[in-house]
């Protein structure tokens, strides 16, 4: 066990924050074939990051080529490089998880193994504890590699509840020596929660993380869920996203509360050259002052989206990133930032 869970709780996205962490895609990672399409979408989401009241903090094991990449046009007193080896671009699955602890942030480091053990993940399971060392973090570090989570793999509404995919927490080379009330009681210790909801359904085509959370449904201030429907029976998706709005529909807070739910659109079916890409509105980010929403070139999707996901959260603006290049390695916006609440950085 860990360090007592009391004044501590797993701190909600849209808590200020002190910047976002990216890894810069490279010719040593699968985008090798693609790298000047998804450097170009980098390059839109580090300027719509630094437009907001926030830090940037870029892994990159080349860091001239970083700087190549953004040029003079950004305020490189806001941009911190740090020159580490990675394997993949998925930050948001090997970033620091933060909570509050003892009235005080902390950054937990859980084990990252590629989603089961299915890639290369040697550097990248490294990424947060070499970050320390080199001194990014104000905050100390909660040793939790005894169990493996990614962040995408949980959402928390900010007030004492995380909900999780049950395909994904219970998917083979996890955590496999835990049954799953044991693992949602060490979560919960870890994370400081006081409850944990399970979504049993859902999970897209494509999706190659056993269906993270933050792809399907995620919390958004005042008791909200914005979650990923589907209207088309015929559509291959049609009947887990209905199961999964049931699911949804059951849940309730740690107080007993229900959610009030938002259904988001989603994209038309989008292919590569063999199979269908998990494309998804559910997988935006919230930053100081903004929300960052993936769109994928169909106007009308792309702008109910944004409307939608604007009403939850009232004040912030919306800004749209195109992320079609995201995708073609079966990850969106979210899956490639991890924020870093106030306090986190130097």
């Amino acid at each position: 066990m860990s360090q007592s869970t009391k004044n501590r709780s797993l701190a909600a996205e849209w808590d200020p924050q002190d910047g976002v962490l990216i890894a810069w895609p490279h010719a040593g990672t699968d985008w090798a074939y693609m790298l000047d399409e998804v450097t170009a979408c980098y390059i839109e989401m580090a300027h719509a990051i630094l437009q907001d009241d926030e830090q940037l903090v870029i892994v990159a094991p080349n860091g001239d080529e970083v700087r190549n990449a953004l040029g003079n046009d950004v305020d490189w007193k806001r941009v911190t490089i740090v020159e580490l080896p990675t394997n993949d671009t998925w930050v948001r699955d090997y970033g620091p998880i933060t909570v509050q602890h003892d009235e005080k942030m902390a950054l937990a480091d859980f084990t990252f193994n590629a989603w089961g053990m299915k890639f290369a993940a040697d550097c990248d399971n490294l990424v947060t504890s070499r970050l320390n060392e080199q001194g990014i973090f104000k905050l100390p570090i909660i040793n939790c590699r005894d169990l493996v989570l990614e962040g995408g793999a949980i959402e928390t509404d900010g007030a004492g509840t995380v909900m999780t995919t049950t395909c994904c927490l219970t998917a083979p080379n996890r955590n496999d020596a835990l049954t799953g009330g044991q693992l949602e009681a060490e979560l919960l210790h870890r994370l400081g929660c006081d409850k944990m909801v399970w979504v049993d359904h859902g999970g897209l085509t494509g999706d190659d993380t056993d269906g993270h959370i933050d792809t399907l449904a995620r919390f958004a201030p005042g008791g909200i869920i914005l979650y990923t429907g589907c209207d088309d029976p015929e559509d291959e998706q049609y009947e887990p996203l209905m199961m999964m709005e049931e699911d949804l529909k059951r849940l309730t807070d740690a107080n007993g509360n229900p959610y009030r739910l938002i259904r988001l659109p989603q994209p038309d079916a989008i292919y590569d050259e063999i199979s269908r890409l998990p494309a998804t509105y559910a997988n935006f980010l919230v930053t100081n002052h903004q929300v960052l929403v993936p769109v994928y070139g169909q106007p009308a999707n792309d702008i109910r989206a944004c409307e939608l996901i604007g009403q939850a959260f009232p004040g912030r603006n919306v800004v749209a990133i195109d992320c079609r290049a995201l995708i073609c390695q079966h990850g969106s916006l979210h899956c490639a930032t991890m924020q870093l609440p106030k306090g986190s950085l130097k």
